[in-house]
């Protein structure tokens, strides 16, 4: 494989045709979708991006493994724990349930994820034609230019992206029913929040149940870009050896210490 810079306009080439040529035309068209047994939706488009995605990460270096969101739940944890170091990690169509119902916000987001640790990402908007990414170490960029995060460190004055459905219900209760911030969003789509995030769009996710290909690559942009990363049990997300975990980011130490103590009150 040439340096992770060569990698990631590589990559950022790849998940922009797949969005021109694979997703949009069947976001203005009809479509056809089916349940997962999670309970989750899965479209044509799903499946046909992913293995478009598939096959031009082969052609880049055929010596990576691959964990992809329609993989079967048997072959993802078998990536995830016999990957001899180095793997990609895609979710095609990040927001599938948005895109079914013609709701424009929905991403592709790709990580290449090595001993543990995501060492580059990329997630595109086809939409708005936004592509963020980031490389280990090197900061984090909207369409080629630098980001970086809000300044905002008063959680009261906060507009966080926060998903009620995946949070446990008393914890739910307790940020509905007494908020510790201004307001909050869920936009349907776990990788734009993260890039949102990243460019200062929002201060804070909380989300009680995310899959690795929902906070892989949006994890390392929202870091890169001077967020506070973590899981609710304040561990790193990375090195991860499950599917599912939840998540705490803020774009700063001081409202992420805040959101922490809120989640310690309550004992999560």
């Amino acid at each position: 494989m040439n340096d992770l810079s060569t990698t990631l306009n590589a990559i950022e080439a790849i998940l922009e045709q797949a969005g021109k040529e694979i997703i949009l035309p069947a976001f203005y068209s009809s479509m056809q979708s089916s349940t997962k047994a999670d309970g989750s939706i899965v479209t044509e488009t799903d499946l046909a991006c992913q293995q478009f995605i598939q096959d031009e990460l082969e052609c880049l270096d055929k010596s990576i493994a691959f964990l992809g969101e329609e993989m079967t739940e048997a072959e993802q944890l078998a990536c995830l724990q016999h990957s001899e170091g180095r793997y990609w990690c895609l979710d095609p169509l990040d927001g599938t349930s948005n895109f079914i119902a013609h709701f424009p916000c929905f991403a592709i987001s790709l990580a290449l994820i090595e001993h543990g640790i995501v060492q580059l990402a990329c997630i595109h908007d086809p939409v708005r034609k936004e592509t963020f990414t980031a490389i280990h170490g090197q900061g984090a960029c909207l369409n080629g230019a630098p980001i970086s995060t809000s300044h905002n460190d008063q959680l009261q004055h906060a507009v966080g992206f926060v998903d009620f459905k995946r949070l446990a219900p008393p914890l739910a209760t307790q940020f509905i029913t007494r908020p510790c911030y201004r307001s909050q969003r869920n936009i349907g789509s776990c990788a734009l929040e993260w890039a949102w995030l990243a460019a200062g769009r929002g201060h804070f996710i909380i989300h009680g149940s995310e899959k690795i290909w929902d906070f892989s690559a949006g994890s390392l942009i929202a870091s890169e870009s001077g967020c506070v990363v973590s899981s609710f049990d304040k561990v790193s997300l990375f090195p991860c050896t499950t599917l599912s975990t939840s998540v705490l980011a803020a774009c700063n130490p001081s409202t992420h210490a805040s959101l922490k103590l809120q989640l310690s009150k309550l004992n999560y």
